[in-house]
């Protein structure tokens, strides 16, 4: 019997190279999926490519409540329930110095990458209280824990996110709700690909290079290895982890 057999999970940012990874692993152990996410058209291929009567879809906005709240229901409509809740949505932004920052574009990725997970959690928890417990992962980012130039946006949002988490879990506690941030390093996917570009325009592939010399494992994470870490603290292996950040980092932040 798989790790996560008859659990039924929601994963936003769903058609994302970490999304997709973290479905095919939860969908391996036995779970139910609903992979959420505003790229209808990405959604119906992956379900395609997939072929699985575990997995469904939903495309919405992570930032609408009452997106996150239609989520919730068609995973208790089509599964009985909703036991897991990866908030995995997030976007980068643009990288430039704060003077220079589009104050529009830090209004979307702080939406994206804060808003999205407390929307996630106020939907959730109800839910997951009639299950008697539940796990809610929020994806942070090695960016949540250290600062980095250009990008100060995206690294407030995954500060924030692991406030979040800390005051979710304290309150949820009670609810054997467990409420944890994974927070991986540069990962192999298509936000990397924009934020290499970004840094050095024309030189992304420098630019990678330059990330991988600061990861002592030498080279980016996968988003295998992101899933699989999800994957413990979605499990009863986890049972007793709450309020806890997670690296998948390779130990850069050793």
């Amino acid at each position: 019997m798989g790790k996560l057999e008859g659990k039924v999970a929601i994963i936003t940012g769903g058609a994302g190279e970490i999304g997709v990874a973290v479905a095919k692993t939860f969908l391996n152990e036995g779970a139910n999926v609903l992979i959420f996410d505003l790229r209808e058209a990405d959604l119906i291929n992956i379900c395609e490519e997939i072929k699985s009567k575990q997995l469904s879809y939903f495309a919405g906005d992570v930032t609408n409540y009452k997106d996150n709240i239609r989520a919730v229901e068609i995973a208790k409509e089509k599964y009985g329930g909703l036991d897991i809740f990866i908030a995995n949505a997030g976007i980068e932004g643009e990288v430039k110095n704060i003077e220079e920052y589009d104050i529009e574009k830090f209004d979307q990725v702080v939406a994206v990458n804060i808003k999205g997970p407390f929307l996630g959690l106020k939907a959730a928890i109800p839910a997951m209280y009639l299950r008697k417990g539940g796990s809610f992962i929020i994806t942070s980012s090695v960016a949540g824990l250290t600062g980095s130039p250009g990008v100060a946006p995206y690294g407030t949002s995954k500060h924030a996110a692991i406030g979040l988490m800390r005051s979710a879990a304290k309150e949820c506690a009670e609810k054997n709700i467990r409420v944890n941030t994974v927070n991986p390093s540069p990962v192999e996917t298509r936000m990397m690909r924009s934020l290499e570009e970004g840094l050095m325009p024309g030189q992304a592939i420098e630019a990678k290079k330059m990330f991988e010399a600061n990861i002592p494992l030498g080279r980016y994470a996968s988003s295998s290895d992101v899933a699989k870490l999800m994957l413990f603290l979605a499990s009863e292996d986890s049972s007793f982890i709450t309020g806890s950040v997670y690296t998948v980092d390779g130990g850069s932040t050793a």
